[in-house]
């Protein structure tokens, strides 16, 4: 009994260390990061365009806006009908089960593989050339694993007693999907659209092979744009200034903050309402 009573306390503080150290290192990175960059950003930087080591990141601004609504409008209809197909149709079998390794299989490919998959197909063969839609249509591609499996584990989630007491009504199955089965996984549909955000902000290096480094505001999604991870990567390879990198830095991860605050206020207000 007192050796149990040991090897739980050690586990357990095993646990509390292993958070800890995630904690902290996390909030170290973020502490660097910020500390570094806040001290550069103003109303200036935050409004102007980009003049060799001077100027802000205004253009950067808008594009990442355009590449994340597009990526989201292309990727999360698809993500959503497939994760929806996978749960509520498919048959379990072999189909099931190669759709599932090959999605699987995907999340975990590099994203400079789907750069150059996007650069050679979107690019080259449809002779895009680099724009703001060969860009979100490869970082569709990128995030759609991710959008489905996430999505598909939410619709598992939903108790099969809500979809037999909605067809026990006489409803049919699609009417029962469309309104019982997907406004109870919302939640777990919000967090698959965090997470795909997040990489699309983030991502630099498919952005870089598709959809090219241009310093203006694209006026067209056929238009090359430069989003801000691709900016600070530009300022920190190039060395054209670190203090501008932090502070890029920093406005990416208040963006990314941001959305995961507000998407995570209307998952709660949405399960208030439901409730």
């Amino acid at each position: 009994m007192k050796k149990r009573k040991i090897t739980d306390s050690i586990i357990k503080g095993l646990i509390w260390v292993s958070s800890f150290i995630t904690v902290g290192i996390l909030a170290w990175i973020l502490l660097y990061v910020i500390i570094n960059g806040i001290g550069e950003i103003n109303w200036e930087f935050l409004t102007t365009a980009p003049v060799g080591e001077e100027g802000g990141i205004f253009p950067m601004i808008i594009t990442t806006v355009y590449m994340v609504l597009l990526t989201v409008v292309i990727s999360t209809p698809i993500g959503i009908f497939a994760a929806v197909y996978l749960v509520e149709y498919a048959k379990p079998g072999k189909v099931v089960r190669i759709i599932r390794f090959a999605t699987e299989s995907l999340a975990g490919i590099p994203s400079i593989i789907y750069g150059l998959f996007g650069f050679i197909f979107f690019v080259t063969k449809l002779e895009m050339s680099w724009c703001i839609l060969a860009g979100a249509l490869t970082l569709s591609i990128m995030v759609l694993p991710t959008i489905v499996r996430t999505t598909e584990e939410a619709l598992k989630a939903v108790p099969n007693s809500y979809r037999e007491g909605s067809l026990a009504l006489g409803t049919s199955k699609l009417r029962t999907i469309r309104l019982v089965v997907l406004p109870s996984a919302l939640p777990g549909i919000l967090a698959a659209v965090i997470l795909s955000i997040g990489r699309v902000v983030g991502e630099t290096a498919a952005v870089i092979f598709t959809a090219g480094m241009g310093r203006d505001i694209p006026t067209s999604l056929f238009e090359s744009g430069r989003t801000l991870s691709v900016h600070l990567y530009f300022l920190a390879k190039e060395g054209l200034s670190f203090e501008k990198a932090y502070a890029t830095a920093t406005i990416l991860i208040i963006i990314i903050l941001l959305i995961n605050f507000t998407t995570n206020k209307l998952a709660a207000k949405f399960d208030k309402t439901k409730a």
